[in-house]
């Protein structure tokens, strides 16, 4: 009796064994992209884990980062009547996963020099520090959601984007108004200048 019972505790075990090498390789996959999602600044692995569990991998079930954010209940209703906004908060949603990244895009905004940082202080001064973090939140689960569409590591902008952003703009405006009025107008680099003129003399 005693043998028997050593053998089938021998074949549990090995039954065991089993399965968590089925379902190691089952998970691989998903440990990959739940690492992927650590480097973004903000974002420990358990913030990973909770981000993975929530929305899962398989990003076709979202047609864009959009719909993502609006299930996520990230962005802002659109209540108007009568051509006026009345309400932009935000919609009640599951809590999980916004109370999470809420807290990682406190974390991520202490990150000298990145692009969280730099959205959040630009968003703070003019709309207040609890929209602006909403607002970086967003941004964390929309490149969540390309990295693991895509399978790639983050790639922060930099803090120098949106002055980059504004300055094309603003290029792009002259331009178009110079061309209303009739005006060929050629772009050239201000450093190209300067070199062809410290060139000639």
């Amino acid at each position: 009796m005693l043998k028997l019972h050593l053998d089938l505790i021998a074949n549990l075990e090995r039954a065991l064994g089993e399965v968590d090498t089925a379902v190691g390789k089952s998970l691989a996959p998903i440990r990959e992209r739940a690492r992927l999602l650590t480097t973004m600044p903000g974002v420990s692995d358990l913030v990973a884990q909770v981000v993975v569990a929530e929305i899962g991998v398989d990003m076709a079930r979202f047609p864009t980062a959009g719909h993502l954010i609006s299930w996520a209940g990230l962005c802002p209703r659109n209540d108007e009547s009568a051509g006026k906004r009345r309400s932009t908060r935000v919609r009640k949603s599951g809590t999980w996963l916004k109370t999470t990244l809420v807290t990682a895009a406190w974390a991520a905004v202490r990150v000298r020099g990145s692009y969280l940082q730099a959205q959040f202080l630009r968003l703070k001064a003019r709309r207040g520090a609890k929209k602006a973090i909403l607002a970086v939140a967003a941004s964390m689960l929309t490149a969540a959601y390309f990295m693991l569409r895509d399978g790639v590591p983050y790639h922060d902008l930099g803090p120098r984007h949106f002055d980059q952003r504004s300055r094309d703009n603003t290029i792009r405006r002259l331009m178009r108004r110079l061309s209303e009025l009739g005006c060929n107008v050629t772009l050239v680099a201000q450093h190209a200048v300067q070199k062809e003129t410290s060139q000639a003399s």
